[in-house]
């Protein structure tokens, strides 16, 4: 069992990592560190896990955890997952891992000199619905891929939250920008090579709100849009000549219509629906990542496609502040 500790008390944490970590069979919450003792002790008690500290550095320094799972605001992983690291502990970082693609080196030097193992946590691609889309797109069902159109909206205007700080890292490209480039990343195994975007960033609060982008693959083309002040939407559609195939959860698993691959022909006389139901894709985000620290033959999402991932998101700013063309 995988003993895991986890730095704060942060609300994805308690939502969906912890439930994840408990429901694991290969994995076990150990500890809740927080920068109040009194919190932590709260959580853990709240929570079954045995020990509490008052820092994350008292937890980087138990020899009774083996990995940390880090849900600080993005303006900090980087500093922790390199802490996490020296102090020989294997790391779950939430996305985004880095707020720059450059600083990301930081982390790899630090995974490599330590033998440990450093991951961003980007479930959706453990959740089998993406497995059967890569497989599909692999096999031609759909026939040549033409375009992929995306979404991802939210409505939070709370100037305390930080998504809406960016001191902490918040904006919509880091929240959610990266999950429709990732997933277009991972299906395709392709990368884009240049893009276009608008931008715009709330008066107040000084955060990207909305962005709108158009990217060019070898072959195709993508667009998505993303807002954190628009109604809920998600979608990803994947269009070929003989085709097209889309997601009603791409990203919030067991969300809206719940979990489906939808396949179409072209002319819609044939439809077949791949359903996932009772997915728990963080459970199998820390399942592999447990399974790959026991040294055993798994795959979980490594540094060097965090930077990939990350030049994306890199160079829709600069598209957006030039007005022109980016190369990624």
């Amino acid at each position: 069992m995988l003993r895991i500790g986890i730095l704060s008390t942060a609300l994805i944490g308690r939502e969906h990592l912890i439930p994840a970590i408990q429901a694991a069979s290969n994995a076990s919450l150990t500890a809740i560190a927080s920068r109040k003792l009194s919190s932590a002790k709260k959580l853990a008690a709240q929570t079954g896990a045995p020990l509490a500290f008052g820092s994350y550095e008292e937890l980087l320094a138990s020899d009774e955890i083996d990995a940390v799972y880090i849900p600080l605001p993005t303006s900090h992983h980087v500093e922790w997952s390199v802490k996490a690291a020296n102090a020989g502990k294997h790391v779950l970082c939430e996305k985004p891992i880095s707020l720059k693609a450059s600083d990301i080196n930081k982390i790899i030097k630090a995974r490599d000199k330590n033998k440990v193992i450093v991951s961003e946590a980007f479930m959706v691609t453990y959740h089998p619905q993406w497995h059967k889309v890569k497989d599909l797109l692999k096999k031609g069902t759909i026939g040549d891929l033409k375009h992929i159109d995306g979404s991802f909206t939210y409505f939070n205007t709370d100037p305390n939250n930080m998504r809406n700080r960016p001191e902490l890292g918040g904006g919509v490209l880091p929240d959610i920008g990266v999950y429709p480039t990732v997933t277009a990343r991972y299906v395709t195994g392709m990368e884009p090579q240049r893009l276009q975007a608008t931008i715009d960033f709330d008066p107040k609060m000084k955060t990207d709100r909305y962005a709108n982008i158009c990217a060019e693959f070898a072959g195709f083309t993508m667009s998505f849009y993303l807002s954190t002040q628009m109604a809920n939407r998600q979608s990803m559609v994947f269009h070929g000549d003989k085709g097209f195939i889309e997601l009603t959860a791409p990203f919030n698993s067991n969300l809206y219509e719940g979990d489906e691959v939808r396949v179409h022909n072209k002319d819609h006389s044939e439809a077949r629906v791949y359903r996932y139901t009772g997915i728990n894709q963080y459970q199998l985000q820390i399942e592999a990542f447990a399974n790959a620290v026991a040294g055993k033959k798994q795959t979980v999402f490594a540094l060097e496609d965090s930077v990939l991932n990350q030049k994306v998101i890199d160079a829709i700013y600069k598209a957006g502040k030039s007005g022109r063309w980016q190369k990624v």
